[in-house]
This record gives C-alpha cells, sequence and structure tokens, in this order.
C-alpha cells in the first residue's frame, strides 16, 4: 500500500511539473506574439500621417497603467467567484492595512519610470547602432542581479548563452552602412558619454527592477494580480507626474487624448496586455528568460518589417545574429532542463 501510494504521489508531482512547465513555455509564446505585435503596431501608430496632433507617448502610458489596473481587479473580482464584498475586502486587506507591503512597489515602479526617462536621453545622444547593441547588456546585468538577489546559479553553458544571445542581438540590429551615416548625423551634436552612461545606467535599472518584482512575487503568497494593481498604482502615479513634467502644456492646450485613434488605442491595449504577460513569465519563468522571448520577438518584428512593410532589407549579419539568438535559446534552455536549479523557489 504504501508502495503504490509512493508511486501516486510521484505521478502527482510529475503531472504537476508538467503543467508548470507548460505554463511558463505557454507565458513566453504568449510574451512574444506581444511584444511582436506591440512594436508593429506602435511604429505604424508613430509614423501614420494623419490631421491634427500626434498622440503623447506619455500619456498612452498613463492610460495603459490605468488599464492594467482596471483588468487585474477584474481578474481578482473573478477569483473570488464575482462578489464585491469579496473584493472590497481582499483590497482593504491587502493594500491598505499592509502600508509596508504596498510600499515595496514603488520601489520597481520609480525604477521603471527612471529607466524609461533615461532611454529617451540615450537616444537622444547615441545612434540607433550604439544605442541597441549597448542596451542589450540589461539581459547580462538581470542574470547578475539573478545570482545576487535571488541566490540563483547559473551552470557554465547558461553563462555561454548570455554571452551568444548579446551577440546575436547585436548582430541583428546592426544597421547597415547607410542608415549607420544617416543615423550619425543627426546624433553627433550630442554627447557620446552622456548616452552611454544613459544606456549603462538604464540597463542597471533594468535588471534590478524586473528581478526586485520577481522576488517580491516568490517570496508572498499574494496574488499576482493584488501585486500588479499595487504596482499599477504607483506606475500611474509616477506616469501623471512624467506626462504633465514632460507634456504638461500640450495636456492643458489639447487634452490628454489628443491624437488618438483606434490604431493608439490598440497600443495602449497591447501595452496594458504585455504588463500582465510579464507578471504571468516571472511567476512560471524568470527574468532571464523574458528577455530570450523579448530577443525573440526583435527578430520577428523585423522579419514581418521586411516581408510585409518592406521597410528592411536584411544582411548577412542579420541572418548570422538570428542563428546566434537561437542557439543560445535552445542552450540555455537545454541547461535548466538536464539540471534543476535547486535554489529556484
Amino acid at each position: 500500500m504504501q508502495r503504490r501510494g509512493a508511486v501516486k504521489v510521484k505521478a502527482s508531482k510529475r503531472a504537476v511539473d508538467m503543467a508548470s512547465s507548460q505554463l511558463k513555455y505557454l507565458s513566453l509564446g504568449v510574451l512574444v506574439f506581444q511584444t511582436t505585435s506591440l512594436v508593429l503596431t506602435m511604429r505604424y501608430s508613430r509614423t501614420l500621417q494623419g490631421d491634427g496632433p500626434r498622440y503623447l507617448a506619455s500619456s498612452a502610458v498613463v492610460v495603459a497603467e490605468l488599464m492594467k489596473i482596471v483588468a487585474c481587479v477584474l481578474l481578482v473580482f473573478k477569483e473570488h467567484s464575482y462578489s464585491i464584498r469579496a473584493l472590497n475586502s481582499i483590497l482593504r486587506q491587502e493594500i491598505l492595512q499592509k502600508p509596508v507591503e504596498t510600499l515595496k512597489l514603488a520601489i520597481p515602479s520609480g525604477i521603471y519610470t527612471l529607466q524609461n526617462n533615461l532611454l529617451y536621453v540615450a537616444l537622444s545622444n547615441l545612434d540607433a547602432a550604439t544605442y541597441q547593441v549597448t542596451y542589450q547588456l540589461k539581459i547580462l546585468t538581470t542574470a547578475l542581479f539573478s545570482v545576487s538577489m535571488l541566490g540563483r546559479k547559473l551552470g557554465i553553458y547558461q553563462w555561454l548563452s548570455l554571452l551568444i544571445l548579446m551577440g546575436g542581438v547585436a548582430l541583428v540590429q546592426w544597421p547597415s552602412d547607410s542608415a549607420v551615416s544617416s543615423e550619425k548625423e543627426p546624433a553627433s551634436g550630442g554627447s557620446q558619454f552622456v548616452g552611454v552612461a544613459a544606456v549603462l545606467v538604464a540597463c542597471c535599472s533594468s535588471g534590478f527592477a524586473g528581478v526586485y518584482f520577481e522576488k517580491i512575487l516568490k517570496e508572498s503568497k499574494q496574488s499576482v494580480w493584488i501585486r500588479n494593481i499595487q504596482l499599477g498604482m504607483f506606475g500611474l502615479v509616477f506616469g501623471l507626474f512624467g506626462m504633465l513634467a514632460y507634456d504638461g502644456e500640450r495636456v492643458r492646450e489639447a487634452g490628454m487624448f489628443q491624437g488618438y485613434s483606434t490604431v493608439t488605442w490598440t497600443v495602449v491595449a497591447l501595452q496594458a496586455l504585455g504588463g500582465l504577460v510579464i507578471a504571468a513569465v516571472i511567476k512560471y519563468a524568470d527574468n532571464i528568460l523574458k528577455g530570450f522571448a523579448t530577443s525573440l520577438s526583435i527578430i520577428l518584428s523585423t522579419l514581418i518589417s521586411y516581408f510585409l512593410l518592406q521597410d528592411f532589407e536584411p544582411t548577412s549579419v542579420f541572418f548570422l545574429g538570428a542563428i546566434l539568438v537561437i542557439v543560445a535559446t535552445f542552450l540555455y534552455g537545454y541547461e535548466g532542463k538536464s539540471s534543476p536549479n535547486p535554489s529556484r523557489a
């Protein structure tokens, strides 16, 4: 009887592990799709010529945070059998009555806001090639913070895959000679040092904020949707502050919804969905795998731009980079399967 019970326990555990693995890769697949579609629709919306003013990017960020909060509230509402009383109770208990836990989410929210501002500074001072290559260091910083903050141990193949990934994505995003010459002209008036410093700080902030949020999720028994409500609240406050600071005059003149169209609302919805998908990825996988998914989405966006939008000419360097990224992805996944990480929560 005991042997039969042990067999049932092992079978049940194997089924749970298989389901968790499926959820992990399903989340990564949805993230690749969401990031790819967001990049394409955002590019189209920012280059679309139309009558009237163009929509404010800072306004879109604020609306996306608000939509994310509403979506998470609805998900919590569904988890508690659509009970208004239970919803009010859980929100009051987990947010208002736990101010210290709630304030912990102000740190990643503030860092994410700083990161977005730093990227604007970087793109104002660097050409596209330097920016794209340097910003891929965020994948390495995420790995370093995962090791130092989460105690995760990476094998030699995983470290090698990270290096291959950085080289592959850098090659994929490397512009052609004509693009480089055209990009360097407007950037020549900026400061190379300021641009590189902004990218490096942004890479560090991205890695730290992502791993910090992962640590909070895996150490807490709170629902991931409750955590995202808390994160969205601070993100909404920081976003409103940034919108008023950068585009306050334009908002006062024509309102925060100026230039909005169907395409704009699509971009905002994809941004809001992205926040929830990233939360699922962090819950079932980790930030490094999220970086791989984002890198793959860059390749897909480039391919779709070539075949559908026809605004990109691939080179042999692009194909070499794509192969390196795919090899790095499989190399990291193989290491994870062959020797499970004992420090993984």
